[in-house]
């Protein structure tokens, strides 16, 4: 019985492990679980899993778990994040929990010796140095959740690194693949979060619309595989039925395909190195017919481009450019600004930026908030 830590129970991802583990509840146990702010629907998984203890990151959502649930153990804030992450008795921590917030729990749980499913890029996209190697430093094994990253790691399983000519990143290109730049300026937030494939958080929603998630996958894979960026490609493939592939020297290609569900990645962080029976439809190839291709237009996608700037440049970047998309993705859903600006404040922002080495996590986060305010302010300005 392998007891289970979850940050971001509430979330996409979150609950999708939730029924991943109801399905085989003689194997993991619900330990604790950790949520920002959404206690309606962490009421209902206290009620069906019974952990022995939770936290919320937001203290008045804390408080009114509380009083409706005496006999539960409620932590809050980044301290009860962090106690959740690294409880003891607890073997592997699903990180899932959306944005920067997730860095620090995620790190503290490395450092206390969690195995880690990991689904907050973030993590890695911020301090993917510092993650990756205290990680190698406390034997800690780390499990792509995306599913991406995931179909690589299971196309690189038990082969040699230097065999490696190219990984290759799909996309679908998001609810926008049909449209012109132009039509773009115009999209509402409402069109933005209707993903053909996926259902997922509004963040993320956003994310993929801009191409920026799959340039943040691009960071995480860097890090996760340890394998230099001119060595990562992103192809558009509108099906999402090949989730990865991987190029090796000799010209062959390995690519991991299934029906687009997250419990697939997910079933198999949880279960590695065995498989689990029956968590997804079988893939019927000849009922879909068809697998497109296409390389990304970096004009449509600015936000590709700026993922590979912030790369090259090293040391803080990758952390401002992703602080600073979290705050125009949060304007552009409150219509403060229109869809095509949220790459633009990013750029500005990274623009202003003089690259610190971020060899601690103090000057991560502090170079994170900087370009959060500074990020608000050219929105204001918008």
């Amino acid at each position: 019985m392998k007891n289970i830590a979850i940050l971001g129970s509430t979330g996409s991802i979150g609950k999708n492990t939730l029924e991943v583990i109801s399905r085989h509840r003689d194997k993991f146990r619900v330990t604790a679980l950790a949520v920002k702010n959404n206690v309606s629907i962490l009421e209902e998984q206290i009620a069906e899993f019974k952990p022995d203890v939770v936290a919320v990151f937001d203290e008045a959502a804390a408080g009114r778990l509380r009083k409706k649930n005496p006999s539960v153990k409620i932590l809050s804030g980044e301290q009860g994040m962090i106690d959740v992450a690294t409880l003891d008795g607890v073997e592997t921590v699903v990180s899932a929990i959306v944005g920067s917030p997730g860095l620090v729990p995620t790190l503290e749980a490395i450092k206390a010796g969690k195995d880690i499913a990991l689904a907050t890029k973030e993590a890695l996209v911020m301090a993917g140095h510092l993650v990756m190697s205290e990680a190698l430093k406390r034997g800690v094994s780390i499990i792509p959740v995306d599913s991406e990253h995931s179909a690589v790691f299971q196309c690189l399983e038990g082969r040699d690194m230097e065999e490696v000519e190219k990984i290759v990143l799909t996309a679908s290109g998001g609810p926008f693949l049909k449209k012109s730049v132009q039509e773009l300026m115009n999209v509402t937030p409402a069109e933005a979060l209707n993903h053909p494939n996926w259902n997922m958080g509004k963040k993320i929603s956003i994310d993929s619309a801009t191409l920026m998630n799959k340039g943040l996958e691009v960071i995480e894979a860097r890090w996760l595989f340890n394998i230099p960026v001119e060595k990562i490609g992103v192809i558009l493939h509108p099906q999402s039925i090949i989730h990865s592939m991987v190029r090796f020297i000799d010209g062959s290609v390995i690519a991991q395909m299934s029906v687009p569900d997250m419990k697939g990645p997910i079933s198999y962080a949880l279960s590695y190195p065995e498989r689990f029976s029956n968590v997804l439809p079988p893939l019927n190839l000849a009922e879909i017919k068809e697998l497109t291709f296409e390389d990304p237009d970096i004009n449509k996608y600015p936000a590709l481009a700026l993922t590979y700037n912030a790369l090259n440049a090293g040391g803080t970047m990758p952390c401002v450019m992703n602080a600073a998309n979290e705050i125009a993705v949060e304007a552009f859903l409150s219509e403060k600004i229109s869809f095509t600006k949220i790459s633009r404040v990013v750029s500005d922002t990274m623009a202003e930026h003089k690259v610190m080495k971020g060899n601690t996590i103090e000057e991560i986060i502090s170079a994170s908030e900087w370009a959060k305010q500074r990020a608000g302010e050219f929105v204001d300005k918008n």
